[in-house]
C-alpha cells in the first residue's frame, strides 16, 4: 500500500473521531442502548468506508463487481464530503470555546479561589452549532443521493447559435452535434445511453463531433455499447478523439505491452462504430464545393498532472486554414496554453472533461461549481479576440455515480453568417 494512501486513510479516519465527538453531544441525552446503537451504527459505515479505500489497494477493484464498486464509492465521497460540512462547525465551536476557556481563565484568576478555578474549566460544546453542523451536512448528503437517483440521467440538450462572418454560404445553418465523456465503464446497461443517443439522432445533426472520454480505463468497458453507439450517424460523418481516460493512465496494468494493446484495440473500436477517429490530424468538411476544416488532437492538457499527448504541431502540418476552422480538444486548458496565442486560425475550440465536476449550481444569472477552482474555463460558451471554446458538460459520469446541479448535457450548435 502506498504511503499516499495510507496518508488518506489516516485523515479519514481523523475526520471520523471528530465528527464522532458531535454524534456524542447529539445522543447524550438518549438511553444508553439507543446510544450504543447509534454510535455502533456510525462506526460500523466509517469502517466500511475505510475498509473499501484499504482493500482495494490488495485487490483490484476494476475486478470487482460494477454495481459494488460504483456505489461502494459513490458512499465514501457523499459520506466524507456531508463530514467536512460537520467538521467546519465542530472547528468553529472549537475555536469558540477557546475563546471562552481564555476568558474563563483570566475571570477565575482575578476573581475566583483555585477550587472553583477547575470547575469553571469544564467548557461544553454549543449544541446549535453542532446540530447546525448536522443539519448543513445532510444537505449535500441528500442531494447526492438524489442526484443519484435524479440527476444521473437527466439528460438535456443545449442549443448555441455561433456567427461566423466568413462562414461559407453551403454551410449556413449547419447544424453539429458534440457529445463528450461517455465514460461506458460507469453505465449500468445500455439503456440510459441508448436514451441519449435516441435524443442526439432527433436532432438530424449534419455532423456529429465526439470529445473524448469513451471509457474510464479498459476498451472492454465499451464493447457491450457497440450496437448503441453505431447507431450515431450523420450526412457529413461523425468525428472523434480521445480524452485522457482512454489512454489507460490510471489502470495498473502488468506491463506496457497490455496497455498499449488497450488503447489500439480502443481506437479500433471507434472504426467500429463508424467514428473518424482523429489522432493529431486534420480533415476538410466539403459541401457544395464549399469547405471548412476540422483539426482533432490528442489529450493535451494545461495542467501538468494531466497528460499531454496531443500534438498541435503534427495535427497542423500542411493544413490550408479554412475560412472558419474547428478544433476538437478535450482539456479545455489547452485553449489557454496553446490555442489563443499561437494557433490564433482556430475559430471554434470543442471541449469537455470537466463535466461541470457533476456538481454545482445552475440558475438564470448564476452558475458555481467547485471545478472552477481548477478551471478557468469549465461549461459553456467562452470568447477571447473572436475564437470561441465550448465546454461541454459530459454525458456519462465518473466516480461520483450521479450529477447534482449539472446535468449531463447534448450540444446543438447551428452556424450563421452574421
Amino acid at each position: 500500500m502506498s504511503s499516499r494512501i495510507l496518508i488518506v486513510i489516516l485523515i479519514l479516519f481523523a475526520i471520523d473521531f471528530y465528527v464522532f465527538q458531535g454524534v456524542k453531544v447529539l445522543t447524550h441525552q438518549r438511553a444508553i442502548h439507543t446510544q450504543r446503537m447509534l454510535h455502533i451504527i456510525y462506526w460500523s459505515i466509517s469502517v466500511f468506508c475505510l475498509s473499501t479505500i484499504f482493500i482495494g489497494q490488495f485487490i483490484d477493484w476494476h475486478t470487482w463487481p460494477k454495481a459494488l464498486r460504483t456505489y461502494s464509492f459513490a458512499l465514501i465521497v457523499i459520506i466524507y464530503l456531508s463530514k467536512l460540512f460537520v467538521v467546519l462547525f465542530l472547528l468553529l465551536d472549537d475555536i469558540l470555546r477557546l475563546f471562552r476557556l481564555i476568558f474563563t481563565w483570566a475571570g477565575t484568576k482575578l476573581f475566583t479561589s483555585n477550587t472553583s478555578l477547575n470547575e469553571s474549566f469544564r467548557i461544553s460544546r454549543l449544541n446549535f452549532l453542532v446540530k447546525t453542523g448536522f443539519i448543513l451536512g445532510s444537505i449535500p448528503f441528500f442531494s447526492m443521493i438524489y442526484g443519484m437517483i435524479g440527476g444521473a440521467y437527466n439528460f438535456r440538450v443545449k442549443k448555441v447559435a455561433l456567427r461566423f462572418p466568413k462562414l461559407p454560404a453551403a454551410f449556413a445553418g449547419l447544424k453539429i452535434v458534440q457529445i463528450s465523456d461517455l465514460h461506458t465503464g460507469s453505465y449500468m446497461g445500455t439503456n440510459h445511453l441508448s436514451t441519449a443517443i435516441d435524443l442526439v439522432m432527433k436532432e438530424n445533426a449534419d455532423i456529429i463531433f465526439f470529445t473524448g472520454d469513451l471509457v474510464n480505463d479498459l476498451h472492454t468497458e465499451a464493447l457491450e455499447f457497440r450496437e448503441v453507439l453505431m447507431r450515431l450517424k450523420a450526412p457529413l460523418g461523425v468525428y472523434s478523439i480521445l480524452g485522457n481516460h482512454d489512454y489507460g493512465d490510471y489502470y495498473r496494468w502488468p506491463d506496457d505491452a497490455s496497455k498499449k494493446e488497450n488503447l489500439r484495440l480502443l481506437k479500433s473500436f471507434h472504426g467500429e462504430v463508424g467514428w473518424k477517429l482523429l489522432l493529431n490530424e486534420h480533415t476538410y468538411l466539403e459541401k457544395n464545393g464549399d469547405r471548412i476544416g476540422l483539426i482533432g488532437v490528442e489529450n493535451y492538457s494545461g495542467h501538468r498532472n494531466f497528460s499531454r499527448y496531443g500534438n498541435m504541431k503534427t495535427a497542423t502540418e500542411n493544413y490550408e486554414v479554412q475560412p472558419v476552422n474547428i478544433l476538437l480538444s478535450h482539456d479545455p486548458s489547452h485553449w489557454d496554453a496553446e490555442i489563443t496565442n499561437k494557433y490564433k486560425f482556430v475559430d471554434l475550440m470543442l471541449s469537455g472533461h470537466t463535466h461541470g465536476f457533476q456538481f454545482g449550481v445552475e440558475i438564470p444569472g448564476f452558475r458555481w461549481s467547485p471545478v472552477q477552482y481548477f478551471y478557468k474555463q469549465w461549461a459553456d460558451l467562452y470568447e477571447n479576440n473572436n475564437q470561441y471554446l465550448y465546454v461541454n458538460r459530459g454525458l456519462g459520469f465518473i466516480g461520483y455515480p450521479g450529477r447534482v446541479g449539472i446535468l449531463p448535457e447534448i450540444t446543438v450548435f447551428e452556424l450563421s453568417h452574421s
